[in-house]
């Protein structure tokens, strides 16, 4: 009975572990895949400001240079947004990676649970089992 209730959890967690790569991939390839479309713009660092509450808190020569290196990395961020529809292959590569490997180190913990039962079996620290005693006529 031990044997299948452990094997039953490990099963259990392998279901969750691969609904939950699933629903994480499905979430990472939409993003990836309509990077540039949900900016609004090319790249929509141009439109990027430091938020208006943030702005008397910071010198103005600091607000200056945050503006001159958004500016300045439009053209790069613009390239790698162009690039994610490329990126979202290789991210299901990784993906398939990433849950074979979760879904072998729960197979490990199934059978790790399932020799610490046997041993818990074999050393008598089951109270299901009675052990045998000598009897007296």
């Amino acid at each position: 009975m031990f044997y299948a209730l452990s094997w039953a959890v490990v099963f259990s967690l392998l279901a969750l572990w691969s609904l939950a790569a699933w629903a994480l991939h499905g979430i990472a390839v939409w993003t990836i895949s309509n990077a540039g479309v949900l900016t609004g713009a090319a790249s929509g660092v141009e439109t990027l400001r430091l938020p208006e509450w943030l702005v008397p808190w910071i010198p103005p020569e600091t607000v200056q240079a945050i503006t001159a290196l958004f500016a300045g990395l439009a053209p790069t961020i613009d390239s790698v947004l162009q690039a994610m529809p490329l990126l979202a292959d290789g991210l299901t590569i990784v993906s398939w990676v990433i849950w074979g490997l979760g879904g072998m180190l729960l197979v490990l913990l199934g059978v790790g649970l399932h020799l610490l039962i046997a041993l818990w079996r074999s050393r008598g620290g089951s109270a299901a089992v009675p052990q045998r005693s000598q009897v007296t006529a």
